[in-house]
C-alpha cells in the first residue's frame, strides 16, 4: 500500500476557498492510485475565530492560574474543527473521508502537558480505514497518555504527526503543505533573491529549521531522518515542484579543495529577539556550579555559548531576560548584557574545516560595517551575532556572498 501522509498548515485551511484547494490536493492524490492520510492545524492562525491562541485565550481570561491538563484540551479543539471541516469538504467532493483525532489515530505520549513526547503509535485504526477506501483527517498536534489524557506536541506539533504518522505506517513521504513555494536559500521576506532549494538533506534542513527557518519543524525532521522518509515542502496554492529532503549519500563525499567547485553553503537562516550575556569571574569551580545549576534550575536555554578563564558569555532568548538578571542579581554576580542581537547562521553540510568559509562570512559582514560580537560553528552551521539592526543587511551580504541566488 503507497501511503502519503499529507499535512497542511493553518493558513492552508483558513477560508472555504483554500480547503476546497486543499481537498482537490488529496482527492488527486487519491486517484493517482495511491492512499492519503491527511493531517492538519487549527483554522487559520492568532487572532483567528478558531486559532489555537484564540481557543487558550478564552480559557485564560477565565483563570490564567496553573491548568496545563485542562489548557491541553482546549487547544487540542482547534484541530479537531479543522479535521471535521475539511473531512466534509473531501466528502462533498465524493469521495469518502473520515475526522480523526490523536487518540483514534493512536498517538501515544507521555503526560508533559504542552510538550508531550510521542511514545508508540498504534496504526491499527488508521489500517482499517484505508482498507476500507477511507481517507483519514487526522488533527494534528495532538496525543493521549496511557491513561487517557489528552496532550498537546508543542510548537510544530502538527508537523510532528504527520512524521510520528509516516514512520508508524512506513509512508513512502510526507508532504508538508505551506504557503511557499519550498525550503527557500534565506527568508523571502528579508531577502528578494531568495530562491527554492530543489532537493536538502536531513541534517541541513535540520539546522535551517533550528537556526529559525520557519518551514518545518526540527522535532519532525528528526523523525524523518531517523526513518529515512523522504519529506517534501510544497505550496498549498500552485503545483510548484517544491523541496524534496532527503538522506543524500553523495555529501559523504571528500571535500573539494575550493569553494569554487563546491558550493558547500546551502542557505543563510537567522533569529531575532536575542540578548549576549557576559558574567565576569574567575574560573572558580563553585561559582560555575552555581551559575549552571541556576539557569537548568529555572529552564533558561543558552545557546552561543564561549568560556574563558576569566568569563563566560553566551546568549538567551529575550524571554529568559528577567530570569537572567534575577540569577545574576541574586548570585551577586558582575555581569553584562546586551540586547537587541540577532545571530545570522551559513548552514552546509559538513563545512567545518573547510578553508574560506569563515573567511568569506567576515568579509560580507565587515564590508557591510556590520561587527560580529561573537561566532560559533558546527560541522554544518557558522554563526555570527550581531546587533538586530543590522539583520537584513546581514542576511543580504551572506546570501550574495555565497551566490546562493544562482
Amino acid at each position: 500500500m503507497d501511503i502519503i501522509v499529507q499535512k497542511f498548515g493553518g493558513t492552508s485551511v483558513a477560508t472555504e476557498e483554500l480547503r476546497k484547494k486543499v481537498a482537490s490536493k488529496v482527492v488527486a492524490t487519491k486517484e493517482s492510485g495511491k492512499n492519503p492520510i491527511v493531517v492538519v492545524s487549527a483554522i487559520g492562525r492568532r487572532g483567528d475565530k478558531y486559532a489555537t491562541d484564540t481557543l487558550v485565550n478564552m480559557a485564560t481570561s477565565v483563570y490564567d492560574g496553573d491548568n496545563a491538563r485542562d489548557l491541553d484540551i482546549i487547544m487540542s479543539v482547534g484541530e479537531i474543527i479543522s479535521s471535521v471541516i475539511l473531512s466534509n469538504t473531501i466528502k462533498a467532493m465524493g469521495y469518502e473521508a473520515q475526522a480523526v483525532t490523536g487518540f483514534q489515530a493512536g498517538i501515544i505520549t507521555d503526560n508533559h502537558f504542552g510538550d508531550a513526547d510521542v511514545l508508540k503509535v498504534d496504526n491499527k485504526y488508521l489500517m482499517d480505514l484505508l482498507n476500507k477506501g477511507i481517507i483519514p483527517v487526522v488533527a494534528g498536534f495532538q496525543g493521549v497518555t496511557e491513561t487517557g489524557e489528552i496532550t498537546t506536541l508543542g510548537r510544530g506539533g502538527s508537523d510532528t504527526t504527520a512524521a510520528i504518522l509516516g514512520e508508524a505506517l512506513q509512508a513512502k513521504c510526507v508532504e508538508i503543505y505551506t504557503d511557499v513555494d519550498g525550503v527557500m536559500t534565506a527568508d523571502p521576506r528579508v531577502v528578494t533573491k531568495a530562491r527554492v532549494i530543489d532537493e536538502i538533506d536531513y541534517e541541513e534542513i535540520y539546522q535551517m529549521a533550528d537556526e529559525g527557518a520557519k518551514v518545518v519543524h526540527p522535532r519532525a525532521v528528526a523523525v524523518a531522518k531517523r526513518s529515512n522518509i523522504p519529506m517534501k515542502v510544497k505550496n498549498t496554492l500552485n503545483e510548484s515542484k517544491g523541496t524534496i529532503i532527503i538522506q543524500k549519500n553523495h555529501y559523504l563525499r571528500k571535500f573539494r579543495k575550493s569553494l569554487e567547485e563546491d558550493n558547500v553553503i546551502r542557505a543563510i537562516a537567522h533569529k531575532n529577539n536575542i540578548s549576549q550575556v557576559s558574567v565576569y569571574f574567575n574560573d572558580n569551580m563553585e561559582d560555575n556550579d552555581i551559575l549552571m545549576n541556576n539557569l537548568t534550575k529555572f529552564q533558561v536555554s543558552i545557546d552561543l555559548i564561549n568560556f574563558f578563564t576569566d568569563k563566560k558569555v553566551f546568549t538567551i532568548d529575550n524571554k529568559d531576560l528577567d530570569k537572567v538578571k534575577n540569577i545574576m542579581g541574586k548570585n551577586k554576580f558582575e555581569y553584562s548584557i546586551i540586547e537587541n542581537c540577532s545571530k545570522v547562521t551559513a548552514i552546509g553540510h559538513k563545512i567545518r574545516g573547510i578553508p574560506g568559509v569563515m573567511g568569506k562570512i567576515v568579509k560580507a559582514l565587515s564590508h557591510s560595517g556590520i561587527k560580529i560580537l561573537q561566532s560559533s560553528d558546527s560541522h554544518t552551521t557558522i554563526s555570527c551575532l550581531i546587533k538586530e539592526e543590522h539583520i537584513e543587511k546581514a542576511v543580504n551580504a551572506l546570501h550574495a556572498e555565497f551566490n546562493l541566488d544562482k
